[in-house]
């Protein structure tokens, strides 16, 4: 098997990590008026220079900040596009898991004027980290695919007014993320991923019914998502890798969605213009590996076999078996392997202790150095 020295790697993650006590603390201190926004930056800081040390001492090539800096995975970059604003609304997205169920609550978004980038989103913080990390350790960006800005609401949070024409809304998103796109590029960034929950989901038929309740049409949602991202990436610089990560959800070791790729298989693998796909594959809800048989030659898929839900440490033998298993409709040699999400989606985090998540992490690149050298 050929080693890998361009994203994604034979062992990666997929961005959040958990977050440490002190930082936690400390964003509650601002919120409450006791520390300063430049106190909490500097705490932010430090604690992103050890999850740094830390991805670099269990193995891996690639490094991100943990979105340490971040509240929500996806609502602080939305929220930060010109035209979006976050409403008194909230939206209820049910989620599940093995003890039951729970709900999270998070601000709607309005779209009440043109969207545009007006700020090039995570700038900063994505400096930082390309500045901290080792010259044989790359820097990675996450940041919420277009889809995002439309699932939650979908035409219902798009003001007619402004947008009587959804195509010209569809062109302005794409165009705003075609701009942030260049401008990290022109910061150094050569690994960029869009973080895609939609695309996942819509393989589940109690999410295309609740699209279709609301007016949309589930059934073609995906093929309108995949012309969008690939609109937003089309003219990505040479030497900029893109990957995209898609799951059913990860809220406090939660999931909202259920089912495996079929669904989308055969227009996601085929169609979406990214160069490798971070894939959900950790219990029975992802399904078989089966729609794995639609990724082109050239393409990577990422294995996410490792969960992030809970603590309990996978075998190397399993992992094994299971990319022994995905062989059988893509080559081992377009594969990588990974946690199936990240470990702290939101700033709450997953139920798994900071040593957990440190073994998965050490495992995965352990596990990937045995397999391809």
């Amino acid at each position: 098997m050929t080693l890998r020295d361009t994203p994604p790697f034979r062992a990666d993650h997929v961005g959040s990590l958990l977050r440490p006590a002190r930082l936690r603390e400390a964003r509650g201190q601002k919120a409450a008026g006791e520390i300063s926004a430049e106190e909490l930056r500097a705490i932010e800081d430090e604690a992103i220079r050890d999850v740094i040390r830390m991805q670099r001492d269990v193995g891996l090539r690639s490094a991100t900040d943990g979105e340490f800096r971040r509240t929500s995975w996806h609502m602080d970059f939305i929220y930060r596009l010109g035209g979006i604003r976050q409403t008194d609304e909230k939206i209820e997205v049910h989620f599940r898991n093995e003890q039951g169920e729970l709900d999270f609550e998070s601000a709607a978004l309005a779209i009440d004027a043109p969207v545009r980038l007006t700020e090039t989103i995570f700038g900063d913080d994505f400096t930082f980290l390309a500045n901290e990390v080792d010259d044989d350790v790359t820097a990675k960006l996450t940041i919420p695919s277009p889809s995002m800005v439309h699932y939650r609401g979908g035409r219902a949070a798009i003001d007619p007014k402004v947008y009587p024409d959804e195509e010209r809304f569809w062109a302005d998103l794409s165009a705003a993320y075609a701009e942030q796109v260049r401008r990290v590029a022109g910061l150094g960034c050569r690994y960029l991923q869009l973080d895609d929950t939609s695309l996942a989901y819509l393989n589940d038929p109690a999410q295309r019914q609740l699209l279709n309740e609301r007016g949309d049409d589930a059934e073609h949602q995906h093929l309108r998502y995949i012309r969008q991202i690939n609109a937003a990436i089309a003219d990505r610089p040479a030497g900029l890798a893109v990957t995209t990560h898609m799951c059913r959800g990860n809220f406090r070791s939660s999931w909202a969605a259920e089912g495996g790729y079929d669904f989308v298989a055969e227009a996601l693998f085929s169609e979406l213009a990214v160069d490798g796909f971070f894939l959900e594959f950790d219990d029975e809800r992802s399904g078989s590996f089966a729609p794995l048989r639609f990724v082109p030659p050239g393409k990577m898929v990422v294995l996410g076999l490792v969960t992030t839900k809970k603590g309990v440490l996978e075998s190397k033998d399993t992992l094994k078996r299971r990319i022994d298993e995905a062989a059988t409709y893509v080559p081992l040699d377009q594969m990588c392997l990974s946690p199936q999400c990240g470990f702290s989606s939101t700033v709450e985090g997953n139920v798994l202790s900071y040593d957990q998540e440190v073994a998965k992490l050490r495992l995965i690149a352990e596990t990937a150095a045995e397999i391809w050298g």
